[in-house]
């Protein structure tokens, strides 16, 4: 018996071993140079791609790729040069598939693009104050026919509704089901649009009688957070440096941005608002608003809104959070979550 088994073991290796390099092995023969590669990129930029051949074995041709796109081949190890003018912010994939001796193997690597903008610094002189319900988790925020419609959060308070920002008085306001915690909201085509946090819902309110037209899940995977529209689309952020393009008519996602500076990604990115054809986002527990290039992801300017709360009773974990354009007199109001105090606020460079 025990002759029999090493005889088996002794079969079983040379078939095994008759099988020539495993897939495995095959992994490590090739790979990107990554010496050549910087630390960040920006669209101006073109990368140098190199395949390093570690065992030496006869190339005779390479397909690359950048985020599964193929972007051209090259006979044996010469390299590929690639301009990244027209990606998106954020990581590039790359993936080089590698023809070698009658086989195959793939070697991947990655590189960072931001952008190649430089944020200006925007400042702000407040023209009036106006009284805010502390009760109000204030998630969004938008005007629309001269008053101001807010959506709240906390699940069994979350609510939208519509109010005379100068006297408070609350002329619309549907409650949300205690599972639901509100999110952003938006008015588009005279339809109001209002996210929910984790729950993947969203609902569609007719802008004139306020009764629920429709609820609609989420196209993607993704949490809700801030929301506004363009007048065609509508935008959405997810808690990332992710902003999504919503059609309005199907709910469907068409697009996205990754909003990045000229070092790093912004993540957190919260409630939103168009203003002259720029995103203003806040930015989650940042007393800081970021505006937005929507082509592009770009933070062209911040606006530093810290000074604002030593006008208010709010605590630390009080956000800012909530921006509305009032295009009439140009300016932006702004408040936070349980703030106690409403902001109309005039922007400059």
């Amino acid at each position: 018996m025990k002759n029999h088994k090493a005889l088996s073991i002794i079969l079983l290796s040379l078939v095994l071993g008759s099988c020539g390099n495993s897939e495995k092995d095959k992994e490590t023969y090739f790979s990107f140079n990554t010496s050549q590669f910087k630390d960040q990129y920006q669209p101006s930029e073109t990368i140098s791609l190199e395949i390093l051949n570690a065992q030496n074995k006869k190339i005779d041709s390479i397909i690359y790729y950048v985020n599964e796109e193929k972007i051209g081949s090259k006979k044996g190890t010469e390299k590929m040069s690639f301009e990244l003018k027209n990606q998106k912010f954020g990581y590039q994939n790359l993936k080089a598939l590698v023809y070698f001796e009658g086989e195959n193997v793939e070697t991947t690597g990655r590189v960072e693009l931001v952008s190649g903008v430089q944020p200006k610094l925007l400042t702000y002189k407040i023209v009036n104050t106006f009284a805010h319900d502390t009760l109000a988790f204030t998630e969004g925020l938008e005007f629309y026919r001269d008053t101001l419609i807010e959506s709240t959060g906390q699940n069994g308070t979350s609510h939208i509704r519509k109010y005379d920002y100068k006297t408070g008085k609350v002329y619309n306001q549907v409650n949300l089901d205690d599972k639901y915690f509100g999110e952003g909201v938006t008015v588009i085509n005279n339809k109001i649009y209002q996210l929910t946090w984790k729950e993947q819902t969203g609902f569609i309110y007719n802008a004139n009688t306020w009764k629920l037209e429709k609820t609609f899940p989420f196209d993607k995977k993704i949490e809700g957070w801030g929301m506004t529209n363009d007048g065609k689309n509508i935008y959405q952020s997810d808690g990332t440096e992710k902003i999504w393009m919503m059609n309005p008519e199907t709910q469907k996602m068409t697009d996205y941005i990754n909003v990045y500076t000229n070092v790093s990604k912004i993540k957190s990115i919260n409630e939103l608002e168009w203003i002259n054809g720029k995103i203003y986002g806040n930015i989650w527990q940042k007393d800081a608003i970021a505006i937005i290039n929507p082509q592009t992801g770009a933070v062209e300017g911040v606006l530093d809104l810290a000074g604002l709360r030593k006008n208010t009773t709010t605590t630390p974990d009080d956000s800012l959070n909530g921006i509305a354009y009032n295009p009439k007199t140009n300016t932006i109001f702004v408040t936070g979550k349980n703030w106690d105090k409403l902001f109309e606020i005039k922007v400059s460079e």
